[in-house]
């Protein structure tokens, strides 16, 4: 998968190294591999390198020439053909200012190119999907949403969140359907929509550089709900759809619905949804009026009504398809996140540093973005092409093998009684076809 998308190489190419290139073992692609080659493969800690070193499948992945280590001028390298995590832990702590001059630490990451780098490789993917004839696509959503990454440190922007009830960080990822394009660490003590605008003018600019004439939609929960990113929607044609939290007045415009809603239920008793399309303006915060979705359900005995905003026009979209088809919808995106944090560890987040923990957050963000390329290129047309991050991981790459290394090859023997071993080939073959170079299994 990294020959045929080159994620990790394009990421890596965000790091300038000022190491001595004849005083290095390890360039800034092998550091970089190594690490998100550990995390995809469930080494979340970068101690476990310690012992990882010494793997010479890990090393053929990562592509060192000689795993055995035979090769290397210095007799205490042999066996050990990978990075420790003294070596690897200098790709996160190197401080934004390094140089030449700096005594260990001289690999910089450039968080500019990092943030551009997601939708990079997303706008790529689709040029790269055969089915689309690289066309492209003439409607996106953007889902936002911002989640709780618990601490048990003293890290700087640790704070304690009401909602959560804990010390954390309020990380925002924005998603493309199963496409990652931001993964942005912030303090726990802000809006949920802090710096959301900012991030989405640069995703929808870049987007839009290459795609002029897309359409954009928005789509966050309550907490994205509000003025100034809706006013920037409008005044960049970008639709929204947001939830939008219930008060007295609108649940007052629903009351005719509710009604109807709990006759609905009390004649078929099962759960019954009417829905209202109005105009509503907040009698303060809000500049202008815009369209409201109310939604009055009765369901176990008691009216559960919900509302959302939006800029979609009722002739694109009726109430009930915005409501049930377009912003429910959103709900997959908790599953992407779940991948991210549950799966791919982007809640070790225990540097001492926002910036190191950014850089942490990045590196499992990228891992994610290998295994879903995984998922895509590979797994399309099996059994498993909706399995998660962590079922791929344990279904296709922790599989038991007998591994033999001789001077010149690595011989890997797998078990016939593999009981994946056909959707194993399947997946290969998928992979072989897309490879920029055979790969041979």
């Amino acid at each position: 998968i990294e020959r045929r998308t080159g994620i990790i190489r394009r990421f890596a190419e965000c790091f300038t190294d000022y190491r001595d290139a004849d005083l290095i073992e390890h360039s800034v692609y092998d550091l970089v591999a190594q690490r998100v080659y550990g995390l995809a493969l469930g080494h979340e800690d970068l101690n476990d390198h310690d012992a990882l070193r010494h793997d010479p499948l890990l090393a053929v992945l990562v592509g060192k020439a000689d795993p055995t280590g035979a090769d290397r001028p210095r007799e205490r390298d042999k066996g050990k053909a990978l990075a420790g995590k003294s070596t690897l832990n200098r790709l996160e702590l190197t401080p934004a200012g390094a140089d030449e001059s700096s005594r260990y630490k001289k690999i910089v990451a450039s968080c500019a190119a990092m943030e551009n780098v997601f939708v990079a490789l997303f706008l790529d993917a689709h040029a790269a999907n055969a089915t689309t004839n690289a066309a492209p696509p003439e409607r996106i959503v953007l889902d936002l949403d911002a989640t709780d990454d618990r601490v048990h440190g003293g890290q700087p922007g640790r704070f304690y969140h009401g909602y959560y009830k804990d010390y954390c960080f309020l990380p925002l990822y924005i998603f493309c359907g199963e496409h990652l394009l931001c993964a942005a660490l912030r303090p726990a003590d802000i809006d949920a929509a802090a710096g959301a605008t900012t991030h989405l003018q640069r995703i929808v600019g870049l987007i839009r550089a290459k795609w002029p004439d897309v359409k954009i939609t928005i789509r966050g929960d309550s907490g994205f709900r509000r003025e100034p990113l809706m006013c920037w929607c409008e005044r960049n044609k970008v639709d929204f759809i947001f939830g939008l939290a219930k008060n007295r007045r609108l649940i007052g415009a629903m009351v005719d619905e509710m009604r109807q809603a709990r006759a609905k239920f009390e004649e078929t008793q099962e759960a019954a949804r009417v829905f209202k399309d109005f105009e509503y303006q907040t009698l303060k915060t809000w500049s202008r009026k815009r369209r409201v979705v109310g939604k009055a359900e009765y369901i176990s005995g008691k009216h559960n009504p919900r509302f959302i905003v939006t800029s979609l026009s009722r002739e694109d979209f009726d109430a009930a398809t915005l409501y049930e088809k377009e912003y429910c919808a959103r709900g997959e995106m908790e599953n992407r996140i779940k991948e991210q944090q549950l799966c791919l560890f982007a809640d070790r987040t225990s540097a001492e540093s926002m910036r190191a923990n950014q850089l942490r957050l990045w590196f499992s963000s990228i891992a994610y973005t290998m295994l879903a390329a995984l998922r895509r290129l590979g797994l399309a047309g099996t059994e498993m092409e909706g399995a998660r991050c962590d079922t791929i991981r344990v279904k296709l790459l922790k599989i038991g093998a007998r591994v033999r290394v001789t001077v010149r090859k690595i011989w890997l023997s797998m078990s016939e009684s593999y009981p994946l071993r056909e959707l194993f080939g399947r997946i290969m073959a998928n992979i072989q076809r897309l490879a920029v170079t055979p790969l041979r299994c």
